[in-house]
C-alpha cells in the first residue's frame, strides 16, 4: 500500500524546471519527427538555426524546417532561407503531426495561420518547445494556459499582464511542464536544444553533440535578472544601443558563405553583428540566375544576397573545421575591437548571454 501511495505521488508530481520527459514513440516511427516553424515575414535567426543545427548533428530525429507559407523566410535580424515544407505540405506528409515542434520568436506572434497550426500540433500530442519569445506565440495559441513557462526577460512584465493564466518562471534557462517546454532569451536556444536531444536520444548522445559544437552544460541554471538595465552595471551598454542606432551610420557587413556553411556559426555571427546596431549583415556568395541558393551543412536552403552590394566591409570567413559554439564569443571579441566594449556588452545582454570574458 505504501509503495502504491509513493507511486501515485511520483506520477502526479510535475516535472522540475527543464526536465523534458523522455521520448515516447507513439506512431512506430524510426525516429521522432521534429518540426522547426518559421513565420515568413520575420523569424529570429538564432532561435531557429541553433536548435536546427544541434538536433541535426544528433542524427536522432527526422528534422523539417517548416514555414507558414511558400517562399523565402526573412530571418531577424539578418539573412533569408527557403523552408523545406509549408505547413500544408508538412501536414500531408505527417498527418499524425510532429513529435516535437520548436517555435522561435517571430515578428507576427498573432499570425492566425501560425497560431492555428501550433495549436493543432499541440492537440495532436506534439511536445511544443518555445525558444525565447516564441513563448508569445505559444501563449497566444492557448497551450500555456494553466502551465509553467518562461521567455526573454524583456517581455516578462508583458507576459504576466497579458497571460495571467500561465505561471511565468524567471531566472531559469528552460522549463518543461508536460507537453510544453519554454526557454529564456536567445542564448538559451543551445542548452534547450541539447536537453531535447537528451530526451530523444539519451544523455550520452547529448554530451557527444555538446562536445561537437563546443557547448558547455545544458542545465537549467540561469540568472535572467542580471541582464536587466541596472545603474552602474549595464545601463551604459543599453544607452550605447540608443546612440548606435541614432547617431552612427550603419555599416554594410559582408559575411562570406559557401555550400556546407555551419548553421550555428552562421547564426551566431550574423545575429551578433546585426544586434550591434552598427552594422547590417549580408550573406555574400557568388550566385547565378539558375542557382540562387546554397545548402548549409545540414540542408537548410540559404538565399545569399549576392556579391554586387555597394560599400561592403567584409567580415572574416567562418571557420570550417572548428566547433561552431564559440562563434558567439569570437564575434563579441571582434565587435569589441571594431565598435567598443559597450557595444559588445549590449549584444551579449540582448542574447541573455554571460561570456566567459566580459566585453
Amino acid at each position: 500500500m505504501r509503495t502504491l501511495f509513493l507511486l501515485i505521488l511520483l506520477i502526479g508530481r510535475p516535472a522540475v524546471a527543464g526536465e523534458i520527459a523522455p521520448y515516447q514513440n507513439r506512431f512506430d516511427r524510426d525516429k521522432p519527427v521534429v518540426a522547426v516553424i518559421a513565420e515568413n515575414h520575420g523569424t529570429e535567426l538564432t532561435d531557429f538555426a541553433i536548435p536546427y543545427g544541434v538536433i541535426a548533428r544528433s542524427r536522432s530525429a527526422e528534422l523539417v524546417a517548416v514555414a507558414t507559407q511558400a517562399g523565402p523566410v526573412t530571418m531577424l535580424p539578418a539573412l533569408k532561407i527557403n523552408p523545406q515544407a509549408t505547413i500544408e505540405e508538412f501536414d500531408a506528409r505527417f498527418p499524425d503531426g510532429a513529435d516535437y515542434l520548436i517555435v522561435p520568436a517571430v515578428s507576427k506572434s498573432r499570425d492566425p495561420a501560425l497560431l492555428a497550426w501550433v495549436a493543432a500540433q499541440g492537440a495532436k500530442g506534439a511536445t511544443v518547445v518555445s525558444i525565447c519569445d516564441g513563448a508569445l506565440v505559444v501563449a497566444n495559441s492557448g497551450l500555456f494556459k494553466g502551465r509553467r513557462a518562461t521567455g526573454h526577460w524583456a517581455t516578462e512584465s508583458y507576459r504576466k499582464e497579458h497571460y495571467p493564466d500561465t505561471q511565468w518562471i524567471s531566472n531559469v534557462r528552460y522549463v518543461a511542464d508536460g507537453k510544453v517546454v519554454s526557454s529564456a532569451g536567445v542564448s538559451a536556444a543551445m542548452p534547450t536544444a541539447l536537453a531535447l536531444v537528451e530526451a530523444i536520444a539519451g544523455h550520452e548522445r547529448a554530451g557527444d553533440v555538446a562536445r561537437q559544437v563546443g557547448a558547455g552544460d545544458w542545465s537549467t541554471a540561469h540568472d535572467s535578472d542580471m541582464f536587466k538595465p541596472r545603474l552602474g552595471v549595464n545601463l551604459g551598454a543599453y544607452i550605447t544601443g540608443y546612440t548606435n542606432q541614432w547617431f552612427h551610420p550603419v555599416e554594410r557587413l559582408g559575411l562570406p558563405v559557401a555550400a556546407g556553411v555551419d548553421e550555428i556559426a552562421l547564426a551566431y555571427t550574423a545575429d551578433a553583428w546585426s544586434r550591434s546596431k552598427r552594422g547590417r549583415v549580408y550573406a555574400v556568395a557568388a550566385i547565378a540566375e539558375d542557382r540562387p541558393a546554397l545548402l548549409t551543412l545540414h540542408g537548410l536552403t540559404l538565399l545569399p544576397d549576392g556579391t554586387d552590394i555597394d560599400g561592403l566591409r567584409m567580415l572574416p570567413p567562418l571557420p570550417s573545421a572548428a566547433p561552431p559554439g564559440p562563434s558567439l564569443d569570437q564575434s563579441l571579441a571582434a565587435i569589441t575591437a571594431r565598435y567598443g566594449s559597450n557595444t559588445a556588452k549590449l549584444v551579449a545582454l540582448e542574447f541573455e548571454y554571460a561570456p566567459a570574458t566580459a566585453p
